[in-house]
């Protein structure tokens, strides 16, 4: 599989068969409305040239339902699937336009998708947005797990691990520690507590000054900005 990370919790994952993106913030929304949250890392939209299959989305919150980045997608592809939380279903279908357009699929925790050869499990997460969900990627050779915002919570390590016993291949954690997220010691007890085979930080650096190297589990993959990077 091979994984672009677009900054905060968005990413593209591609098989050369399937293109998932998922919580895609590549505008600058959040910072022309809230004064010390301007982009640290400009936007790349490379990511949104090509129609993707499949769009994840974990909760409605603006850094990961971005409709100024999630929009022009939808306006200008058809027949995407789009699975989301609770939350981002409503919000998408009071739009009113793109349920004849595309599937829009609302996923709580435990519930199971499967398109092209690809199984998409949601599972719970810990956070103010109380829909919020992770995802489970599976490919039928390796598992790929985002967390979306979440605390560190047993119960939700228990959703994922009544699903991948063994552990997870690949486990994709925040690390900013602030507005119900984990912070980076917690992130990396986490990820030994899933038996991640390795784990990405994620969630730090758009906004904040957090380095991703205090995130001290030693099967880390520390991702750069726009640059694919193959996880085999």
């Amino acid at each position: 599989m091979k994984v672009t990370w677009l900054t905060q919790a968005g990413y593209l994952f591609e098989n050369g068969k399937m293109r998932i993106l998922i919580d895609p913030y590549l505008s600058d929304s959040i910072g022309e409305k809230c004064q010390g949250k301007r982009r640290r890392i400009p936007a790349d939209l490379t990511a949104l040239a090509t129609r993707p299959d499949v769009i994840l989305i974990t909760h409605a919150h603006e850094d990961h339902l971005n409709l100024e980045t999630l929009l022009p997608v939808l306006d200008r592809f058809e027949n995407i699937t789009i699975l989301c939380s609770e939350s981002c279903f409503s919000a998408i279908k009071a739009l009113g336009k793109y349920g004849d357009k595309h599937n829009i699929v609302l996923l709580t925790a435990h519930s199971v998708w499967s398109e092209g050869g690809i199984t998409f499990y949601a599972v719970r997460a810990e956070h103010s947005d109380r829909s919020a969900v992770g995802f489970i990627i599976d490919d039928g050779n390796k598992t790929y797990y985002h967390s979306g915002d979440t605390l560190y919570n047993y119960d939700v390590l228990d959703d994922v691990l009544d699903l991948v016993e063994d552990g997870v291949d690949y486990a994709f954690l925040p690390i900013n520690g602030k507005g119900n997220n984990m912070n980076a010691k917690d992130a990396a007890d986490f990820a030994y507590e899933l038996g991640a085979g390795a784990a990405i930080p994620m969630h730090y650096g758009l906004f904040d000054e957090v380095d991703p190297k205090s995130f001290d589990f030693e099967d880390a993959i520390i991702l750069e900005p726009y640059n694919p990077t193959e996880l085999s």
